[in-house]
């Protein structure tokens, strides 16, 4: 009895808060910022008036270095540190969520501060990009700032969209405080957070091909060793940062519906992998998706092995880069930029996953299943199309700059975003069955404070699930840092399901019982512990109870707030929405300036930019 009491005292002690980040926290960071950007304007000032060399001469040296304009490596450099930063605290912030639960504050961990030093320093490569130009115009789609000072394109995309990042840390204290926390990857100002700094990689790529045009580059300079390098590299970044809305089915914790994982990678794949196929030509597309699991792999092992937080796997690409390359094989079809694009989408939504869906079976903790391919198909294949076209026309604009007419890219881009907006809504539509079920618990540790149990659980409708479910499970998850358990049970007799290991039901770990069949997407409490932080009683795991299902949502983000007008919540997520929509009208525009802008080629240089450059 006094173990437990004592156990009892430190679980107390050790309460987090449920809303917003604690004043002294919130007032350090603002001044932080304060600070830093009040430094970032003086060095600007600075170099732009002259009173500094120093800046102008890393410049020079990166120029000479890297045979590319300054205010090109320069900020390049930085994006990749800032990036790579960025993606290894995002990761290990998730880690430690799934593992651990909610913060104490944005400064008691670890991971956000790699995460803000990643989004500071993608804000400052754009920044960067700007300043630098002292005494050129860089690049011919440059836009007029002064009289006398022209920035890139990229450089203004890079910074807007880690600007658009920066501004969701402060937002999401704010909405922590509205709305309680949302222990999602897919809280609206998450998505501003991981958003923007991976849809800064369509800035470096716009970047990129301005220091070739101000350089008089053709696509052919492409076969330079050091410029496919580049482009490779910004490929798979951007596959990388396309890629970060799936994470919670890396990790096998995805609070919605599986159909939204096939249509996600697809959406991924079409985009950049048919763009880097354009540009970077024989084997772009496999040399992006190995960037991509470079970096996937080593970020993987340093979160899991090395700082010993939750286990994940992501997908691979390569069956779906395959299937790219073998397509730009068929000559007719790789000359038509557009059509090339569409039948990519279509054979990357459908081969291609079929191939992807090897290794979810193989490899992941809630693979595919057979009963949820035709709504996955019917979400990916629209998808995949309009985004293997938009990648079309992004590998467009980087090359020969030979776009089509503003209607078409615009028809093409509305509806790409209309079409995954549909599926988005098509997929997080669930319902939760007016059922029950009886969970019968047997003790493998009996100590309160390390209990273990196997639970037998039996469900009172004969229909629920169905012959052939997406999912019967149970996670744990939130556990004070010892990882996730996710038990896919085993049907032992119609309509009954046991475990195949010992769950924790003691401390702080949230464990459930989870269903998703069809439309359903419901979940049973097992164990809840109390939290006096937002006023919620301790859910008891006795030997038998009979609970009826909820949705998933009210238990795996048990923390937020439902005290406040739904017209509030609809606010603040429009607000979101249109900011979302804003930037990627912003890239758009951006990338379609510097293909207007790219010098028109005669019949036979097209014709030679058609033939994609070799591997070496």
């Amino acid at each position: 009895m006094a173990d437990t009491a004592l156990y009892d005292a430190l679980l107390a002690a050790e309460q987090r808060p449920a809303g917003g980040a604690a004043l002294d926290q919130v007032i350090g960071m603002s001044v932080a910022s304060a600070v830093i950007f009040a430094g970032l304007l003086w060095i600007a000032w600075a170099h732009r008036t002259r009173r500094i060399t120093w800046l102008q001469r890393l410049s020079d040296h990166a120029e000479q270095r890297l045979g590319r304009p300054g205010w090109v490596a320069v900020p390049g450099g930085l994006l990749a540190l800032a990036l790579v930063t960025a993606f290894l605290g995002f990761i290990w912030d998730v880690s430690l969520h799934a593992g651990v639960g909610r913060d104490e504050g944005p400064l008691a961990n670890p991971a956000h501060y790699l995460i803000l030093v990643g989004l500071f320093l993608t804000f400052i490569a754009g920044a960067t990009a700007m300043v630098l130009p002292l005494d050129e115009v860089p690049g011919p789609a440059a836009v007029k700032i002064t009289r006398a000072w022209r920035v890139p394109v990229g450089g203004l995309l890079v910074a807007g969209s880690g600007l658009y990042a920066l501004i969701g840390f402060p937002l999401d204290d704010v909405w922590h405080r509205i709305f309680g926390q949302d222990v999602t990857l897919w809280g609206p100002t998450h998505l501003m957070l991981i958003g923007g700094a991976g849809l800064s990689l369509v800035g470096i790529l716009t970047l990129l091909r301005e220091g070739d045009l101000a350089q008089g580059k053709t696509v052919q300079s492409l076969r330079e060793l050091r410029v496919r390098i580049a482009y490779t590299a910004a490929f798979g970044g951007l596959l990388i940062g396309l890629s970060v809305f799936q994470v919670e089915y890396d990790f096998g914790i995805q609070q919605f519906r599986q159909p939204l994982h096939p249509m996600m990678i697809a959406a991924a794949a079409s985009l950049a992998l048919v763009a880097a196929r354009r540009v970077l030509g024989a084997w772009g597309a496999i040399l992006a998706v190995l960037f991509y699991l470079a970096v996937r792999v080593g970020t993987a092992v340093i979160v899991g092995p090395v700082l010993g937080e939750a286990y994940n796997v992501f997908p691979l690409y390569l069956g779906t880069a395959v299937v790219i390359e073998l397509l730009a094989l068929i000559a007719p079809l790789s000359r038509h930029r557009l059509l090339f694009g569409a039948v990519a989408g279509l054979g990357l939504s459908t081969v291609g996953l079929a191939l992807e869906g090897l290794w979810v079976q193989a490899a992941f903790v809630l693979p595919w299943t057979s009963g949820m391919w035709l709504e996955g198909l019917l979400m990916s294949v629209p998808v995949g199309v309009l985004a293997g076209m938009a990648g079309a026309l992004l590998g467009t604009a980087l090359t020969t700059g030979d776009i089509p007419g503003k209607a078409v890219c615009r028809t093409i881009i509305v509806a790409g975003v209309v079409a995954v907006s549909v599926s988005l809504g098509n997929g997080l539509w669930a319902t939760v069955p007016d059922a029950s079920a009886t969970v019968q618990l047997t003790d493998v540790d009996a100590d309160p404070a390390t209990r273990t149990v196997e639970a037998r659980v039996t469900f009172d409708r004969v229909d629920l699930p169905s012959d052939n479910p997406t999912w019967v499970q149970i996670t744990a998850w939130q556990g004070g840092g010892e990882g996730v358990v996710v038990d896919r049970l085993r049907e032992t007799a119609p309509g009954v399901w046991e475990t195949t290991r010992p769950v924790p039901v003691h401390g702080t770990w949230k464990t459930l019982v989870r269903v998703s069949d069809d439309r359903i997407l419901a979940a049973v409490p097992i164990w809840m512990p109390a939290d006096e932080a937002i006023g919620a009683k301790e859910l008891a795991a006795p030997a038998t109870f009979t609970r009826a299902f909820v949705p998933e949502t009210s238990i795996l983000q048990r923390e937020k707030n439902a005290d406040h007008p739904a017209w509030l919540w609809n606010a603040a997520c429009t607000v979101v929405a249109i900011c979302s929509l804003l930037l990627i009208w912003a890239l758009s525009w951006g990338v379609a300036r510097v293909a207007r802008s790219t010098p028109r080629s005669t019949p036979a240089e097209r014709r030679a930019d058609d033939r994609p450059p070799a591997l070496v």
